[in-house]
């Protein structure tokens, strides 16, 4: 974006200056990926200007500054932008529900269910996605990611069914179908089991494993027109830039 769609709309600054800095507290980007997609993931995001910084905590947030704590060092980096991605809570919604069903909730807010992704001792009463911590698999929770919410969601769509003829239903499972993480323009990164790729392949992997979980053919159709249009022009065209007005 800064490089070359945004590079000429202004007058007064050159946004091929600005300076991405990923703060990463592990000691590599995407470690629940292998490490030789960690690494291939990283060079990609050097190649594209970022500065990585790794075993780093954000320690305070500030207008205009983060202090960053390294190797026991805390450093101040002034920026003006700060994005966090570090990980979200559950909807609040689930302590309200916990406190009437006596569910118990971990320390990001999730509901703790069942083997049948429902709240013990309330059959009736399904959590799934975002807002369930289900371990029963591996031991580990299940991550807040879209092929989980799915797979649960149509799950429990099954065990509505088999309740209603009675039928004993099994305990949920998920099925692992892989990873996929996208870098940048034409770079990604994708596990399939013991198939890994990067690069322009994993990208174009990830763009029609994206179009095919699109509902309806003509969504599909559209939104493979669009992202065919941006990817050759680049996403340029007219922007308006507003500025609001202070109230008197």
């Amino acid at each position: 974006l800064a490089r070359s769609t945004l590079k000429d709309d202004f007058r007064v600054i050159d946004p091929t200056r600005a300076e991405i800095i990923l703060i990463e507290g592990s000691e590599r980007i995407l470690p629940a990926s292998p490490p030789k997609l960690s690494q291939k993931a990283a060079h990609a995001l050097e190649k594209l200007g970022v500065v990585i910084k790794t075993n780093s905590l954000v320690t305070h947030i500030e207008p205009g500054k983060v202090q960053v704590q390294e190797n026991g060092a805390v450093q101040t980096i002034v920026a003006e932008t700060v994005l966090w991605a570090a990980g979200v809570q559950a909807n609040p919604l689930t302590r309200r529900i916990a406190e009437k069903t006596g569910a118990e909730i971990d320390p990001m807010g999730r509901i703790v269910v069942s083997p049948y992704l429902t709240i013990p001792g309330h059959d009736h009463i399904f959590v799934i996605g975002d807002m369930a911590h289900f371990s029963h698999q591996t031991g580990q929770p299940l991550p807040g990611i879209a092929p989980v919410a799915m797979q649960q969601g149509r799950y429990v769509a099954r065990v509505i069914k088999q309740r209603l003829k009675e039928e004993q239903p099994t305990p949920f499972r998920y099925r692992d179908k892989g990873n996929l993480a996208v870098i940048g323009r034409n770079a990604a990164v994708a596990e399939f089991g013991r198939w890994k790729v990067w690069g322009w392949f994993a990208w174009f992997i990830w763009v029609f494993v994206h179009i095919a979980y699109l509902i309806e053919f003509d969504n599909k159709l559209l939104v493979l027109f669009q992202w065919a249009y941006n990817y050759f022009t680049r996403k340029r065209g007219a922007r308006l830039i507003t500025m609001e007005e202070e109230d008197p």
